[in-house]
């Protein structure tokens, strides 16, 4: 199967199945000598991972990583980072009925088609736990992103149709408040209404779908490559290989339809010396390069597609129709988990930009 690699200096090749043995990713193109524990890698898995609350999955996953490769003396050595999580709680049962029978909204009936053939066991390699190898490598990359004063963050901003008031722009309470609470979202108030409106749908069988936003601050302006490598098209790229993510957003967004010119623009100024924009519907990336300003991103989460409500699909062994009511363990909702594994593949393009930016330019004395 190809299509499991992503990125060109910074690359991430992720594997494994949701009720497979282990799942896991190799991180290619890290530089030597950056400091690397367990520790920086378990601390964004530790975010990530289910059963911590009652939005979440009951699958019960220590997701405790194992570096195998790539490290030494708590450096990395400039060698292919691999690295393992065993799978723990699987439980197969529930999707014993489901062999012959594609779940809508699911991957099922496209990977049979595809390959003709398909681990049916919990969605196989097309399960949200194939994202333990994104947030690993991203955890990497976060950290080589440090090192240059880059900071990625990510929330929710709307969940079951509760919209968020994010006024703030300061990254750090943002994260704070988001991570106070199991929806991740910073706007307190609307987190309850989040919330009710989230018991209201499990009762009644259903699932809830939403936005999230992430923003990268500290990024240097040139970073991106024309004219397909846009930073832009490498971050749309990243965030809709999410499976659950149907929109991305950049800036302004789908505003920008509606806009003049003369509002769309981001003026330039300059403040003590330093060149800036009055605003950011750009969201700090202009012909595919960044700008300087912060870079933001929102990605549309769909509503959980398992969910155990009676559906109609068809039994594929019989080619009739059929209905399911789809039993197990599953999120009820996919935003506050997919915050994590978001804000991994945004630290994971800037790292592969930043790497290939150094590349571009030579300053001679």
């Amino acid at each position: 199967m190809s299509g499991n690699t992503f990125g060109t200096i910074f690359r991430i090749t992720t594997w494994g199945e949701s009720h497979g043995r282990a799942v896991g990713v190799v991180v290619d193109g890290c530089p030597a000598g950056l400091p690397l524990l367990v520790d920086d890698i378990q601390k964004e898995l530790d975010r990530r991972r289910p059963g911590q609350s009652r939005v979440s999955t009951e699958r019960k996953e220590e997701d405790r990583v194992e570096i195998l490769s790539g490290t030494f003396e708590g450096q990395a050595t400039g060698t292919p980072i691999s690295m393992l999580v065993w799978n723990r709680d699987a439980n197969s049962s529930a999707y014993d009925a489901l062999r012959d029978r594609p779940r809508p909204g699911h991957a099922d009936y496209t990977y049979q088609m595809k390959y003709g053939l398909r681990d049916h066991r919990g969605g196989g390699r097309a399960s949200a736990r194939e994202t333990v190898g994104r947030v690993a490598a991203g955890a990497i990359a976060k950290k080589l992103l440090l090192k240059e004063g880059i900071e990625v963050v990510g929330y929710v901003t709307e969940l079951g149709g509760v919209k968020a008031d994010i006024s703030s722009s300061d990254l750090a309470l943002l994260r704070e408040r988001a991570e106070s609470n199991p929806v991740r979202c910073p706007d307190l108030v609307a987190v309850e209404k989040m919330l009710e409106r989230l018991a209201s749908a499990r009762q009644e069988g259903d699932s809830l779908g939403g936005m999230a936003e992430i923003v990268a601050a500290g990024v240097p302006a040139g970073l991106g490559e024309p004219v397909f490598d846009n930073l832009d098209a490498d971050l749309a790229k990243a965030l809709m290989s999410l499976g659950a993510v149907k929109a991305v957003e950049i800036g302004a967004g789908r505003k920008c339809a509606s806009m003049l010119g003369s509002e769309g623009n981001d003026p330039l100024t300059v403040q003590d010396g330093k060149i800036g924009f009055k605003s950011n519907n750009a969201g700090g990336i202009l012909g595919g390069i960044s700008t300087g300003a912060p870079i933001v991103c929102r990605i549309a989460v769909k509503p959980t597609p398992s969910i155990s409500r009676i559906q109609q699909t068809v039994d594929l062994s019989t080619g009739e129709a059929a209905e399911i009511s789809i039993k197990g363990r599953h999120d009820p909702t996919i935003p506050p988990r997919i915050v994590p594994v978001a804000e991994a593949m945004v630290a994971v393009v800037l790292a592969d930009h930043l790497l290939r930016s150094r590349a571009n330019r030579l300053e001679f004395v």
